[in-house]
Formats: C-alpha cells, sequence, structure tokens
C-alpha cells in the first residue's frame, strides 16, 4: 500500500524513461521500462481472463442446476400423470393383476412418459418400467397392436433402458434372479417387436447378455435348487436367441455380434461334467443357424482379419470360440456327417483362421512329427483346456471331413479362374492349418488328402473331378509365386522376406495405399499356402509310390513327367536361393535387432525387446511359418525326385545343375575356405558347449548373485552360437548348398572339393598330408615310441578283423593318422613282399573282405537278391538271444557289455570303410543304395536336419526285400476290401535262435507299429500309413542300433557334411571306384615301369610291355577288371581317372624265366611281369594267376 496524505490508496505512476531501477533492491518487473510494461499487459490480460472464466462457470453451474430442478420438476409431473393413468402407485401397481391398457394411444403416450423420466438408480422407475412392460404385452395381445410408425423409435429407447440397468445391476451385483427375470422378459418382447432394430444394435446387447450370463452361471454350480437354473436357461436362450431367428437386413450382424461377444464365454465351454452348462449349450445349438453363424464370423475376419476384434485377443478366449464355432456345427449333424460341413467354405476360413492363432501344443497329447521338423514356431501357453475343447479341436481329424474336403470344390465350366484360386486358397489354409497344429497325426492327413472322398456315406461316388495333388498342383501353375521362381531364382529372394505393409510401401518406388498393400501380401501369402501344402502331399505320396506309378503319369496322383520337369525347375530355384541367398531374406530381422544395440540407455528398450521376442516368424508374408521348415520341406522333397532321376533318367543331364550362379573359376578354393571358417565355428560351439557342460554344476544357497551371473553367462553363450550359425549362414553359402543339395554341382568338382576337405583335415591334424612327414614329427616328440607303438599292429591271415579290432579299436580319430601293419603267417613269422612304406592297402581291403564275409555264426551284414551288402537287421536281437542262452540276465551288467561290444564292433566296421575314404584307398565292397542313402544324410546337414535325413520309402524296400515290396505293392493295388486279409498293425521279426542245426532254429517276434496296433485292422482308408510304417520299421527302426553304430564309426573318419555333397550311387563310387568299362589307354598313360621295363631315352616301350598292352586290350571287361583287381585288389578304375591312382598303377620286371607266374604288391599297385617273349605264353600265365586266387606271398 502506498499511501498518501489525500486518503487514495492508488498507486501514483511512475515515469522512467531511462528504464533502470529507482534503486539497487527493487523488485524485479515493478519498475519501468519496456519490458516491464509488457510483463504487466500479460499478467493483468490473463488476470481478466480468469475473471472471464469465472463468471462464466459461475453461469453455466447455475444454468444447469435450473436445468436438473426444471427437469426434475417435469419428472415428477410425468411420474404423476403416469401412475394417474396407472391408478396406482408403483408398488401398488405390482401387487394388482396385469391389465391391457385401453387403447394403442394410451400405451404408447405412457411409453413416452417413461422415457422422459426414467432413471435407472431410481427404483421407483424400474418398477414402473416393469408394470408398464407387464402391460404392454397383455395390450399387444389384446388389441394387435403392430410395430410401426413411432413404436420402433420408442420400443428401441426402451431397450437401451433396460440394457442399462442390466449393466449396471451386473456391475454393482446388486440384484437377484427375481429383479433381472422382469427385465429379461421385457427384453424379450422388445427384441421380438423390433428385430431389425436390435440386431442393428446387436453388439451392446450381446454384450449387456454375456454379463449377464457370466453372473447368473456362477450359481449354476452349486445350485441347491436344479429347478431355478432351468427357469433362468429358458428364458436367457429366449432372449439370447430373439435377434438371430427372425431373418432381417442386420441377422448377420446379430451372428457376428453373437459370436465374438457370446460363443467366447467360459460357460459355454464348459466341461461336459457339468450337466447344466451342457443342456444350455445344446439349447443354443437347437436354435443356431450354423451357416449364417459361419457366414457372419468368416466374412468379418476376411475383410479385418483376427488382429481386428479386441474380443479374440486372448489365447484361450480364441480357443474357446472356436470350440463353440464347431460344437454348433457338429450340434447340426447330430455329431455325425463331418463331410456335411467341414468343405464349406465359411467352415473352412473360420477354422483355418483360429487354428493358425492358436499355439499348436495348447492341446494335451500334441507332439512334434517323428518325420518333420516342427517349422511354425509358437510359444507354449500354460492355460489348462477342459474336455469339451479337446474333444472339439480334435474333431477336426476325421478321414470323412479331411477327404471329403475338396468336394464341395467348383468344378463346373462357368466359373473364373480366379474364384478358383481363390477357393483354392482357402482350402491350402486350411490343409496348412491342420498338419501345423496337428502333426502327430500328420501323415493320416496328408494320406485322407491324398485318397479323397471314395464314397459318401450313402455309397455313391463322389463328384469330385480332380484328386487332391492334381487340385492343388493346377493351383500352384496358376500362381503367381510360382511362376516367378520358376522364371527366375533371384526372385524368390523378395518373395520370402517377411512382409509388412509399411516395408513394402517404403521398397516401392511409387506410392500404394495401405490396404492395397495388405490385400497383396495376403494374396502372396495365400499362394505360398497353396504350394506349400501341394509340396506336403507330394512329399507324403512319393513315400508310398513306386518307380512304376511315378513314371506312369496317367494315374489319378501321378504327375506328367513334363509337369515334374517344371516343379524341379521351380524347386531348384526355390531351394538355391533359401540356402545361398538365405543372409538376403533374413537381412532385415537381423538389421532391426543389430539397430538396437544403441537402445541400451533407453528406459523402454527392454520392453520393446521383449515385445519383439513375442513376433511371429513369418516367410513370404505366412505368419506364424519359419524359414527353416521352408528349407527342410523343399530340401526333403527336391532330393526325392533327385533320387527318382537317378534310378531312371527322365530329365536332361545337365537339368540339376546351377553352375551359371557360381563363380567355377574360383568355386573350389571358395569352398574350402568356408570349411575352414566352419570348423573355427564348430571349435568355438564345442568350447562353449564346454563351459556349460561345466556350469552345471549344483549351485549353493545364498549365491543368487553368482546364480544370475552364470544365467547371463550361458545366455550370452546361446547368443554367441546363434550368431556364429548366422555368420556361417552369411559366409558359407556354397557349403550349404554341397551339403544340402549337392546336384547343383557337377560330381567330378565335388570329387575334388571332397580330396581338398581330407587334404586340409590332414594338414590340420599332421602338419602334412605327407605320412613321412608326420612320423618325421612324431619321431622327434618325447612320446614317440608309444605314439608309434600305437599306430602299429601285428595282423594274422583270415584273422585280420579280429585282430585289427583288438589292435586300433581305442585309437578313435587317431587311426586318421598313418599306420603301420606287419602281417604273419600261421607260425607268426611276418610275410615276405613289397611293402611300399606299409602294406595299409593291403590291410584295409583284407580286412573289409573278412568282415563281410558270411560265416556260420551272427553275421555283422547280410545280401540282398542283388548281392548288395546292408547291416543284417536281426543281428542285435540274435546276439542278445545267444546270450541268454548262454545264462546272462537281461539288463545286467555282462548282458549290457556283451551287447555294447559288438556294436563297437559294427562302429570300428565303419572306421575302417571310412579310412579307405580318408586314404583314398578302393576297396572291392557293394552296399545296398538304401543302406548308402543313410551315409549321406545321417545325422541331417545343414539347415534342414529333418528334411535332409534319411526317410524310408517304398522303393527302398524294394532293395531290402524283393518278396516284402511285392506283398506291399499288392496290398496298395488291391482293388477289393484288404480287411479280408486280416492284418494289423504289428510286425513280425524272425530271429535265429540256434545257428548249429540245419536248417538254423528261428523264433518270431511280434512288435507294434504303432500303439495300440494290435488292436488296428488294416483297411483301405489306412493301408497307405500301414506301409509307410512297415518301411519304416525294416528301413530304419529294426536295423537302428547297427547303422547308428556303423555311421558312428564312419562320422569318426569323414565329417557327415562331406558325404552328404553325393548320392548312394556316388559313394558306392567313392567307395569301389567307378563302374564303367575299363579304358585301357587312360591306364597305359598313368603306368609307372620300374626294373628293366623303365623307356629309355628312344621313348619305346619294352616288347613284354607291348604284348601285355595287346592282350589286355583283346580281353573282355570282365578279365580286365579281374587284371585289375590282381594287381590293386578291386575291380573298378578310380572315379576321376588312373591318373589319381595311390599309388600309380606299376609293372617292374620279374626275370626272363618264361615258366614263372606273374605276382603282385597290392599295397603298393605293382604288378611284378616276367619279360615274356611269346603273347600266348603271357596271356595264359596272366590268367592263370589272376584266377588262381594266390595271396601276397605268391612271387
Amino acid at each position: 500500500m502506498f499511501q498518501t496524505f489525500g486518503g487514495n490508496t492508488r498507486r501514483p505512476r511512475q515515469v522512467n524513461l531511462g528504464g533502470r531501477k529507482t534503486h539497487a533492491f527493487g523488485n524485479v518487473g515493478s519498475g519501468a521500462g519496456s519490458q516491464a510494461a509488457l510483463e504487466r499487459a500479460q499478467q493483468e490480460r490473463l488476470q481478466r481472463q480468469r475473471e472471464r472464466e469465472t463468471l462464466k462457470a459461475a453461469n453455466t453451474l447455475q444454468r444447469v442446476w435450473r436445468g436438473h430442478l426444471g427437469r426434475q420438476k417435469v419428472s415428477a409431473l410425468l411420474r404423476d400423470e403416469f401412475d394417474a393413468v396407472e391408478g396406482a402407485s408403483p408398488a401398488q401397481a405390482a401387487s394388482r393383476s396385469v391389465v391391457p391398457y385401453g387403447s394403442d394411444e394410451q400405451a404408447l403416450a405412457q411409453l413416452h412418459r417413461i422415457l422422459l423420466f426414467s432413471r435407472s438408480r431410481n427404483e421407483e422407475d424400474l418398477a414402473r418400467i416393469q408394470n408398464y412392460g407387464r402391460r404392454q404385452i397383455e395390450t399387444v395381445q389384446a388389441l394387435a397392436i403392430g410395430p410401426s410408425g413411432p413404436w420402433p423409435l420408442a420400443y428401441l429407447r426402451l431397450q437401451r433402458i433396460i440394457l442399462t440397468v442390466l449393466e449396471r445391476w451386473n456391475k454393482l451385483a446388486v440384484a437377484d434372479w427375481n429383479q433381472y427375470v422382469g427385465f429379461l422378459i421385457l427384453l424379450h418382447f422388445l427384441s421380438i417387436q423390433i428385430p431389425a432394430e436390435t440386431a442393428q444394435n446387436a453388439k451392446p446387447f450381446y454384450q449387456t447378455m454375456a454379463q449377464v450370463l457370466s453372473r447368473l452361471s456362477i450359481s449354476w454350480e452349486r445350485s441347491d435348487t436344479p429347478d431355478v437354473s432351468l427357469d433362468q436357461q429358458k428364458i436367457l436362450l429366449k432372449v439370447l436367441t430373439c435377434p438371430l431367428k427372425t431373418v432381417t437386413g442386420y441377422t448377420l450382424n446379430a451372428y457376428e455380434s453373437f459370436g465374438f461377444i457370446f460363443m467366447t464365454l467360459p460357460v459355454l465351454s464348459a466341461d461336459l461334467s457339468l450337466p447344466i452348462a451342457q443342456s444350455f449349450r445344446d439349447g443354443l445349438a437347437n436354435v443356431i443357424n450354423y451357416k449364417l453363424l459361419a457366414n457372419a464370423v468368416a466374412t468379418s475376419l476376411r475383410q479385418a482379419g483376427i488382429a481386428s476384434r479386441p474380443d479374440l485377443a486372448e489365447t484361450m478366449t480364441r480357443l474357446r470360440f472356436l470350440g463353440c464355432f464347431i460344437y454348433f456345427h457338429r450340434f447340426a449333424h447330430n455329431f455325425n456327417n463331418p463331410e456335411a460341413y467341414s468343405a464349406h467354405k465359411d467352415f473352412v476360413t473360420v477354422v483355418s483362421i483360429l487354428l493358425n492363432s492358436l499355439p499348436v501344443n495348447i492341446i494335451d497329447g500334441q507332439a512334434v512329427d517323428p518325420e518333420r521338423v516342427e517349422g511354425f514356431d509358437t510359444p507354449p501357453t500354460s492355460d489348462s483346456v477342459n474336455e469339451f475343447l479337446k474333444d472339439q479341436i480334435l474333431s477336426l481329424v476325421n478321414q470323412e471331413g479331411i477327404g471329403n474336403l475338396l468336394s464341395g470344390s467348383t468344378s463346373t465350366p462357368g466359373v473364373s479362374d480366379e474364384e478358383k484360386i481363390e477357393e483354392a486358397r482357402q482350402l491350402a489354409n486350411y490343409a496348412l492349418a491342420l498338419l501345423r497344429f496337428f502333426p502327430r497325426r500328420g501323415d493320416e492327413i496328408r494320406m485322407w488328402l491324398y485318397i479323397g472322398p471314395s464314397t459318401t456315406r450313402s455309397g455313391k461316388e463322389s463328384s469330385r473331378t480332380l484328386p487332391a495333388i492334381r487340385y492343388f498342383w493346377e493351383a500352384s501353375k496358376r500362381s503367381s509365386v510360382f511362376s516367378t521362381i520358376l522364371r527366375d531364382s533371384r526372385a524368390a529372394i523378395d518373395l520370402l522376406r517377411p512382409k509388412t505393409a509399411s516395408s513394402d510401401i517404403v521398397q516401392h518406388t511409387f506410392w500404394q495405399a495401405p490396404q492395397q498393400d495388405a490385400d497383396h501380401v495376403a494374396t502372396k501369402a495365400d499362394e505360398w499356402r497353396v504350394i506349400l501344402v501341394f509340396l506336403e502331399l507330394y512329399t507324403f505320396v512319393l513315400k508310398v509310390t513306386d518307380d512304376e506309378e511315378f513314371f506312369s503319369g496317367n494315374k489319378d496322383n501321378a504327375l506328367p513327367l513334363s509337369d515334374i520337369k517344371d516343379l524341379t525347375t521351380f524347386l531348384k530355384n526355390l531351394g538355391f536361393t533359401l540356402y545361398f541367398n538365405a543372409s538376403d531374406i533374413t537381412v532385415s530381422d537381423e538389421g532391426e535387432s543389430s539397430s538396437t544395440s544403441l537402445s541400451f540407455f533407453n528406459p523402454k528398450s527392454h520392453e520393446s525387446q521383449a515385445q519383439k521376442q513375442d513376433v511371429e516368424p513369418s516367410v513370404g508374408g505366412v505368419a506364424g511359418l519359419s524359414l527353416e521348415y521352408v528349407k527342410g520341406l523343399v530340401t526333403g522333397l527336391i532330393r526325392m525326385l533327385y533320387e527318382r532321376d537317378s534310378r531312371r533318367n527322365f530329365l536332361p543331364a545337365d537339368h540339376w545343375l546351377m553352375t551359371s550362379r557360381f563363380d567355377m573359376t574360383g568355386f573350389i578354393p571358395a569352398v574350402v575356405q568356408e570349411e575352414e571358417s566352419r570348423n573355427k565355428i564348430e571349435e568355438e560351439d564345442a568350447e562353449d558347449v564346454d563351459e556349460e557342460d561345466f556350469d552345471d554344476t549344483p549351485q549353493l544357497i545364498g549365491t543368487s548373485r553368482t546364480q544370475q551371473q552364470r544365467r547371463l553367462e550361458r545366455l550370452q553363450r546361446q547368443q554367441r552360437k546363434a550368431s556364429r550359425r548366422r555368420y556361417l549362414q552369411a559366409v558359407a553359402p556354397r557349403l550349404e548348398i554341397l551339403q544340402n543339395m549337392p546336384f547343383f554341382i557337377p560330381f567330378t568338382t565335388r570329387v575334388q572339393i571332397f580330396r581338398e576337405f581330407v587334404k586340409l583335415d590332414m594338414t590340420k591334424r599332421r602338419g602334412s598330408a605327407d605320412p613321412e612327414a608326420w612320423r618325421w614329427i612324431v619321431m622327434h616328440r618325447p612320446d614317440a615310441p608309444q605314439q608309434f607303438e600305437k599306430h602299429s599292429a601285428r595282423v594274422r591271415r583270415e584273422h585280420e578283423f579280429e585282430d585289427a579290432y583288438e589292435q586300433f579299436y581305442p585309437l578313435g580319430q587317431g587311426l586318421k593318422e598313418p599306420i603301420q601293419i606287419t602281417f604273419v603267417d600261421q607260425f607268426d613269422q611276418p610275410e615276405a613282399g613289397i611293402d611300399g612304406g606299409g602294406v595299409t592297402k593291403e590291410f584295409l581291403t583284407s580286412v573289409t573282405n573278412r568282415a563281410f564275409m558270411p560265416t556260420d555264426y551272427i553275421d555283422m551284414f547280410v545280401e540282398n537278391d542283388h548281392h548288395l551288402l546292408y547291416p543284417n537287421p536281426a543281428a542285435v536281437e540274435e546276439h542278445k538271444e545267444a546270450l541268454r542262452r548262454k545264462g546272462y540276465r537281461d539288463n545286467s551288467p555282462e548282458f549290457r557289455l556283451e551287447v555294447s561290444e559288438l556294436l563297437k564292433r559294427y562302429e570300428f566296421l565303419g572306421r575302417i570303410i571310412g579310412k579307405c575314404l580318408y586314404e583314398g584307398i578302393l576297396v572291392d565292397v557293394n552296399f545296398a543304395p538304401f543302406f548308402l542313402r543313410k551315409w549321406a544324410l545321417y545325422g541331417g546337414a545343414g539347415s534342414a536336419p529333418k528334411e535332409s535325413g534319411y526317410r524310408p520309402t517304398l522303393n527302398d524296400l524294394r532293395d531290402l526285400d524283393e518278396g516284402l515290396y511285392q506283398g506291399l505293392h499288392q496290398l496298395k493295388t488291391y482293388t477289393g476290401n484288404v480287411e479280408d486279409f486280416g492284418l494289423n498293425f504289428t510286425v513280425t521279426d524272425t530271429i535265429v535262435v540256434n545257428h548249429s542245426t540245419t536248417p538254423p532254429r528261428t523264433r518270431a517276434i511280434e512288435k507294434e507299429l504303432k500303439p495300440g496296433g494290435a488292436n488296428i485292422s488294416v483297411t483301405n482308408q489306412n493301408r497307405l500309413v500301414y506301409i509307410s510304417y512297415m518301411a519304416r520299421h525294416r528301413l530304419q527302426n529294426q536295423p537302428y542300433l547297427q547303422t547308428t553304430s556303423f555311421l558312428r564309426g564312419l562320422s569318426t573318419m569323414i565329417q557327415p557334411s562331406w558325404l552328404s555333397m553325393f548320392n548312394h550311387s556316388e559313394l558306392q563310387t567313392l567307395v569301389s571306384g567307378t563302374s564303367s568299362s575299363i579304358d585301357i589307354d587312360d591306364l597305359r598313360r598313368n603306368t609307372i615301369y620300374g626294373g628293366t621295363y623303365v623307356i629309355g631315352d628312344d621313348g619305346l616301350e619294352h616288347p613284354t610291355v607291348q604284348i601285355f598292352w595287346k592282350v589286355l586290350k583283346d580281353l573282355s571287361d570282365g578279365e580286365r577288371r579281374a587284371v585289375l583287381k590282381f594287381v590293386t585288389s578291386t575291380p573298378r578304375a578310380p572315379l576321376l581317372g588312373f591318373g589319381t591312382l595311390n599309388p600309380r598303377f606299376s609293372i617292374r620286371d620279374a626275370g626272363s624265366d618264361q615258366e614263372r607266374l606273374p605276382s603282385t604288391s597290392t599295397c603298393v599297385n605293382l604288378l611284378k611281369l616276367p619279360m615274356y617273349r611269346d603273347e600266348r605264353v603271357l596271356k595264359e600265365k596272366l590268367l592263370y594267376s589272376v584266377f588262381s586266387g594266390a595271396g601276397f606271398d605268391l612271387s
């Protein structure tokens, strides 16, 4: 206050043009100046604004209050008028008998009064509404008042008031059934009067009714008065189904709201043990039109997708919805005839979309397909699933429904191609969803699709014109994805990348509307589904199709060879891109993950990362589909087709090659470099595994920080391994191709790569590929004597395998090093002869000959009808039986030790064969094709271990047992009822229990091919599965231990990834050389001469040598092979020519005695040929020596 003597309290105006404060301690802004004046003006303006707002608020409050008082007065007046017409107060009217209104106008006037004054919180108003409802129901019946004119709008407003009241009661839980019942009856009446308006506003209607049912159903489980519960159900059913009964323009809207809101309630999917809930569910199912329900839901899901439905956000909600949806369809057909609805377009759409959104392990009892790695990655769920939901979901897997899936397919000429393609996409989506969700029953699903609807329940033939294979093949050929990849393998990169609408818009050079882009992505995803279903089906078909059916091309389920050529080209381009350009396909995901490395300081980074972890994998826009699944499917199928072409060529010679995509000039060095990188990564992985094993020690109590640290270290190790795998995928694409689809590269190139891999491994282990260099290095080590002793052995003739096993089995991988062999005779004296630095070659050939020779006891290997070797399937069982006869108890330590000893012999034999491959030594051993196929696929390779692993087929069974193959083939093609044969899902194995009798005494062992197989008969419908299981047992399960042990030993010497570069015939060539005719000119060019036969300065051969080559050229191919085996111990030529034979083919003189026979030193491939002067004598002596069977000491 600045008071003056004049009594004026207003501060006098101060003008200071200098802009300075009057004194040093003056208040800021209180002085003069331009800035201070501006601040004062702003403050005054704000003050005036606040005063105006205060005044306005006061006026608003007064106006509202006056309006409230006015409405209260009007409402009171209207209530009085309403009560006057009713002639009683609300309490009195409730106790009187119901009398209809006198006229239509009186009833409408009363309704208008209610709409004006009623309040949901006023109990008397609620009583007035109930009293009016009772009278109005009687009035409509008495006066036959129709819902026309002003009535529909008035009814709709009253309906909204009732829904508001019910919603308030549900939230507060203050009402009992007696209060609900009156309003529910009135709500039912209103729904009958205005069905179209009710259906149009079905969403709030069913939201409120869902709350009512959820609250009332709580008492059903513990109700002591079941009659009350039944009365509740009757009224609720009337109210719920009323908007669905009368067909109007908004009926589908009502069904959509009913489905998404009401069918997700837990009470509708309650367990079968609750009778009241079951009767309520049946009541709904009895009224609902399942076709309209399916159409409404399918239309909504097609247009907006499942992500647009917040009602289906939770997994269990979607599962309950799907369970009820299936149940309503089954109920409509008395739980029979699933073919009546399973092929319906809307049913297929809804089920496929919902199944694809559920985790595969949500239904108990589901497991991974033993033959297919699960490629659809989904997180597990911890929610419990009751028996009702299990029954509904499992009911989808039935022969009638799946077999008739295509029965409703359009085949009339008037249908456009677009409609046919769209239909195929929907059916493929459904089939793929079933295969994904029921992996254990994958073979059955594929079989039922393959068989199709043979006959309907009425016995009439199916009208379907195309079988499933042809149907999906035609749809696949028409797709743009197929045609694009068929033309250009590089185009598959973009088609395989995970698709999102936003990413596509950025990538395009022109703007595209989001909806159009989303439709484009969805179309591509549907095309991928069609292709994947075809690949799944065709893979199954090839497993049960023999070569005769395959090459016929005129069967219903066989494709013409021209179409197969297009299919293989598509698979080639797709498979090549999947492996060679894997880093390009997944680069976007890795880029996103790497870009988050700087988000450490972002407080929301952990939340964002957690959200990223929950994102489903996607390939080509197909959610839940992993790249590994596609790799496996393509790899498995293309290998099967390549094997068919290998057995009987039907494609051009260079059809499989993809050399145009490589720089072949530097291909081999590049692959060797990739192999070195892979070895480093495997070593790092091994170190991490060792650390992890070390960390798996019991933790001490109270060391939570230490446990947390170890968990962090374990996580870091896993991240490092994943990073190394991605790195290998990026830096070793050629190696991936060689391991998974080696036929893209010429055979000779792969052989050179194989030898380079061996040379690289030798250099890594020995320091040099030269054996003498290794011996020189070891010689300077302190433990040189012990090392040389471990790698040396004395081997007796006719006991080569046993002596080698006893002395060399402990070496393990050490067998890769050079070994020193001394052959001894029956007097334990070393044999005479030239060893050329060691008789390794003679040793290896002798061991293999002895190991595969038939004996009077249990043979480790047996021959098929074509004299091709494979592990004796009954060896382990026969050995166990022999041990029992000797008094060993099953599972005793001694018993297990003896069985393990047999398996070790198989393992050692695998090492011996691996040693031959490692050293490049050819042995005259011929294996069965199905057994060689397991070599290349042992343990899988690359990114598709299961699909690139061995899968038994009917054709492989032919190589094992021609009689069994013919029997199964007749069973497959039998036109009558196969149940007449009395077969079931069991197999009888025959083992020899006594080898000393003549004939050997045998015993039959019966085994089940599947759990409960003894009680499952073989029928026309499941015979394909029976054939598949029989092939799996004979080829895979029965010889599993023997084969695994042999391949374990083989992999000790030769990495399985190296063997995966070759098919079965190429592996046989690696083992024993090429089966083509002997090229004498090539052998002559690569022969080394010694002694007198050395070529002099004149360049002319010795006369005896010239006679030898003339005689050899005149011999038959069989005699030439016998000569070659006489010198080199194998009748086949090296696969890359005699220039690669190690040691080289050599001839030296053996004196001039014309009576002396030629002799050899097979360990160095040396022919010691006397200087014969006569052609007839040379031929006679040579052939006598060749066919005499003489041994190492012949000379």
